[in-house]
């Protein structure tokens, strides 16, 4: 080993758990500390003014200027008295993280002096430059002003001193800039068309919500090997290594012990999560070595997806206080699972009543049936647009790998749920027969009796029913929840309000309400039944039949955001109001280049570590063996020396056979990357570079992992993965 790596590793394997010290008090003491809430808005705000803005946010209202001006001084209050020294306009920019440029909360006080000040134009609206950002093309160098203006809906928090105001961003002729913008208008659009439908069966509801509960899936490395490995530093995956002897084989890490340093990092995050309003309630171990889950209770949409984005950004403050560094990547290391994050995506009525919850009668349970099956639906029109809305370079690692969802878009019903849906088709009345959880007793007398729920789990479905949710299991870790939820939401709106107008004709020709449902529903169940299935998504039988049911089976990601573009993509999205054919474009150029970018990256970076790093160990240790060759054959007859040398020679020829192979492959895909360089369509690029330019790097990975298992491991200059893969 060498001297700099030994010292990495031992550096690494030798650190101790930082100490934590864990707050003393109940979390609901401290729970939403840095949050201004609603109970702090009570506290520094105006009577009048608190329940102005009360009444704009439950009733999705515009705020007056006066009003804002109110809020602004009893916000800059607030943080003024938690420490907070600048503010923020807190946005979500197509670079799938977070943007913020911060102000000082002063101003000149004409004597020579500051004042702190705040006023309700600065927190309702902000120009951040909108040409230095991803855009698409719809806005020029020239062309830089661009607008962020407040999400009333999402509270403002405070984070390292900083008062953080969410907002959308939005460019100065008015097209979305970011990914929170198309999300509202995608969930005031379900609002809108879940809330008419749900009318059908209760008059008195005036809302549906979207809910969002995701599973943030990650990998922790320790910091000193993370900066000795390059290809992680810059690209988020290692790009070159074999397996370990030991990787996940055993089973027996998923919900397994937690490390102690581990769990130090766990309870750090979780405080500073509940001091920002982010219930978090679940940790545990994942099925990878050094693989670890965090999941919150579920919350409205919108605010859900604001604090995942801001638990990714403390996941990574909090794991550097405890020497790691956090991987959000899809796939980080060959060989283990890769991570996801799991939507669980549910929708319900300002009642409190779950749509997708079989209901107590026989009205609640038809209502659950139309919601089912009009998502059905949805998905089935649109699969392959919610196939592209979870799709990028990271994620593309990772689906169809047998460890995640393929890339094929279904619908995991479960027994009970399918039986009842395929009785419809023969007997109306069979819906009527639905039950609900039920008891097993496992004759133990220590056991108690379960309760079995309805739907069984299927972990191979990307889109799978799990009793009063579905769970959009291909969303990759690294993703900003929105793009997804966008998809979606706005799939379902569109479709529910195409039932509403079916429903409402069926009406006018003198059709009884549950009549017109049943027979209406019938009808869906029977368009939509190709996007369901329950069986293996991992088989290669499967693959077949869903391209025989015309289901999207494209495997390309840059020709899978071909469906944003597709007229029933296009129109579906101006129907509801979410995004126009321009912002549609705009992001699949963004998309496109995006891709390029990643894989353009990671082609440098391999072929940087390829020819600097491994050919110069793997002629040094070629020379060590060619050293020992002639000296064998300087102290033995020439039969003996063979002999003994046999294995040598083999070795010399393999390397030297490994090492041509790599120089050829490095100038294979340079020349593939000039090729594509000068493609100016941005779609032809990404394609280019996926077709000619990605396929080089698993070449050039095997012939480098081949040498490393044959080169002396002091002379290896990176980190391996039996060190990479297993928490000390």
């Amino acid at each position: 080993m060498s001297t700099l790596r030994f010292k990495v590793v031992e550096t690494a394997f030798n650190r101790k758990a930082v100490k934590f010290e864990s707050p003393k008090e109940a979390t609901s003491s401290y729970y939403g500390k840095y949050v201004f809430s609603r109970k702090k808005m009570y506290d520094y705000l105006p009577k009048e003014t608190y329940e102005s803005l009360i009444n704009a946010i439950d009733h999705k209202e515009p705020l007056s200027r006066d009003i804002a001006d109110s809020v602004a001084e009893g916000m800059k209050q607030w943080a003024l008295d938690n420490g907070a020294k600048h503010y923020t306009h807190w946005f979500q920019p197509l670079t799938d993280g977070t943007a913020e440029k911060h102000d000082a909360f002063i101003e000149h006080d004409g004597k020579e002096g500051v004042l702190e000040t705040f006023s309700g134009k600065l927190l309702m609206q902000q120009e951040p430059d909108a040409s230095s950002f991803p855009n698409g093309g719809i806005r020029n160098t020239f062309e830089a002003r661009g607008y962020s203006a407040w999400d009333i809906s999402s509270p403002a928090f405070i984070l390292d001193n900083t008062l953080c105001i969410p907002t959308i961003f939005i460019s100065y002729t008015g097209e979305s800039l970011d990914y929170k913008t198309p999300l509202l208008r995608a969930l005031n659009a379900v609002d809108k068309a879940g809330t008419a439908v749900a009318r059908f069966f209760d008059p008195t509801v005036k809302h549906v919500i979207s809910y969002l509960g995701w599973e943030q899936e990650y990998f922790l490395v320790d910091e000193a090997l993370y900066a000795a490995r390059p290809d992680l530093a810059m690209t988020g995956r290692t790009l070159m290594g074999h397996e370990s002897a030991k990787n996940q084989q055993l089973e027996d890490h998923y919900l397994g012990a937690i490390p102690t340093r581990v769990e130090a990092f766990m309870e750090e995050l979780e405080v500073e999560c509940h001091k920002l309003g982010i219930p978090v309630k679940t940790c545990h171990n994942e099925v990878a070595p050094n693989q670890f889950e965090l999941a919150p209770i579920y919350e409205e949409t919108n605010l859900a997806n604001d604090h995942n984005l801001l638990l990714m950004s403390l996941m990574d403050d909090v794991a550097r206080r405890h020497n790691f560094r956090v991987l959000l990547h899809e796939k980080p290391f060959s060989g283990v699972n890769g991570s996801g994050k799991h939507n669980n995506w549910s929708l319900g009525t300002d009642k409190g009543v779950l749509l997708f919850a079989p209901g107590k009668t026989p009205k609640g349970h038809l209502q659950f049936l139309t919601f089912i099956v009009n998502v059905m639906v949805a998905v089935y029109n649109h699969n392959g647009l919610l196939k592209a809305s979870i799709s990028s370079a990271t994620n593309g690692h990772r689906l169809g790998a047998n460890e995640a969802p393929p890339a094929i878009i279904s619908m995991f019903l479960g027994s009970q749920l399918t039986e009842i849906l395929d009785g419809l088709e023969n007997n109306k009345e069979s819906w009527k027969q639905m039950k609900g959880k039920e008891g097993m007793s496992l004759n133990l007398s220590q056991i108690p009796e379960l309760l079995i729920d309805n739907t069984d789990r299927n972990r191979t479905s990307p889109f799978a029913f799990t009793g009063n949710r579905f769970e959009f299991r291909a969303v990759g870790s690294s993703a900003n929840c929105a793009s997804a939820m966008i998809a979606l939401n706005a799939a379902v709106a569109d479709q529910l309000n195409q039932f509403k107008q079916s429903i409402d004709d069926r009406l006018r020709k003198g059709q009884e309400l549950n009549e017109a449902i049943i027979e209406e529903v019938i009808s869906l169940l029977k368009y939509s039944k190709n996007i369901h299935f329950d069986g293996n998504g991992y088989s290669d039988e499967w693959k077949e039949e869903a391209a025989r049911r015309g289901l999207d089976c494209e495997t390309s990601v840059p020709l899978i955001f071909d469906s944003y573009l597709k007229p029933e993509s296009v129109q579906m999205f101006a129907r509801t109001g979410v995004l126009s054919k321009v912002e549609l474009e705009a992001r699949n150029e963004v998309k496109w280049e995006m891709y390029t970018k990643k894989i353009q990256i990671e082609a440098r970076v391999l072929g940087d570590l390829a020819i600097n790093h491994v050919l110069p160990v793997a002629t040094r240790f070629q020379s060590l063996l060619l050293d020992n060759v002639y000296k064998i054959k300087s102290l033995f007859p020439q039969v003996k020396a063979d002999e003994i040398a046999e294995q040598d020679y083999i070795t010399i020829e393999k390397i030297a056979y490994h090492m041509k192979s790599i120089r050829a492959k490095v100038n294979d895909m340079i020349e593939a990357r000039r090729v594509a360089n000068v493609i100016e369509d941005e779609r032809k690029k990404a394609i280019a570079y996926h077709d000619e330019v990605f396929p080089c790097l698993d070449i050039i990975r095997y012939h480098i992992d081949r040498l490393e298992l044959m080169i002396d491991d002091e002379m290896w200059s990176l980190p391996k993965y039996r060190e990479l893969l297993f928490i000390r």
